[in-house]
């Protein structure tokens, strides 16, 4: 699902394009095989499981754990928010080769149209996804999107981590987290965040930072979770 036809690329990036995403999916699920996942959660909070089909929700993550992602939710049908950028049509067709499709736009570009097409998503009762922080940050920091959707959808947003205990860490303004084969894998889970359909305008800030204060906690107990601290 895309809400408009890829833009034109120069050569170079059509190359990259047509081999890329080849590699780096084949990469991913060699390794992908390798990695030990282990699942926990704060109190109440029932998590999403290897293989589980995904509902009518919307998940949140930070955007350094994109590759994680990508096998652990790789049969959920779930639909991403990306940007329009050449990086984003790169990360697309990687995505598609997982399983996953796509609404086009962000924060910056074609916020609306992203925001619509997401709509659609959930109620055709499939899982909306966004890179909270993405696509360019600043780190650790989540954009107002998610939470404009679940008010307009009635959608619950479940906020989670995936960290690896051994990775390779990009220098990426996201630090972006490459998991090494054979590591373990926290997915750590946070309290869901609801949002009524009737909040006034001035309390979606503070619905915001619920969000991200529960993305924080999942982050922060999956490091803890293999003893380490803020990375």
């Amino acid at each position: 699902m895309t809400t408009e036809a890829s833009p034109r690329f120069t050569l170079g990036q059509r190359l990259v394009l047509a081999v890329v995403p080849r590699l780096v999916w084949a990469l991913v699920r060699v390794t992908g095989f390798t990695w030990r996942f282990e699942v926990i959660a704060e109190e109440g909070v029932t998590p999403v499981v290897y293989g589980q089909k995904a509902g009518r929700e919307i998940y949140c993550f930070w955007h350094q754990c994109v590759l994680p992602c990508t096998q652990y939710f790789r049969h959920s049908g779930a639909v991403i928010l990306i940007s329009r950028s050449f990086d984003g049509e790169l990360i697309t067709r990687i995505l598609r080769m997982f399983g996953f499709d796509a609404v086009r736009g962000s924060s910056s570009r074609g916020a609306r149209e992203g925001l619509m097409g997401l709509t659609r998503v959930i109620e055709s009762g499939r899982t909306a996804i966004f890179t909270a922080d993405g696509p360019r940050g600043p780190i650790y920091q989540t954009k107002m999107g998610p939470i404009k959707l679940a008010q307009v959808t009635g959608a619950p947003i479940g906020a989670f981590h995936l960290q690896p205990e051994r990775a390779w860490t990009m220098r990426s303004w996201d630090r972006f987290l490459v998991p090494k084969p054979f590591t373990r894998i926290c997915v750590s889970w946070a309290q869901w965040t609801h949002v009524p359909a009737d909040l006034p305008l001035d309390e979606f800030e503070a619905k915001r930072e619920e969000l991200n204060a529960a993305l924080e906690r999942a982050r922060l107990r999956a490091l803890a979770h293999f003893g380490k601290t803020e990375q």
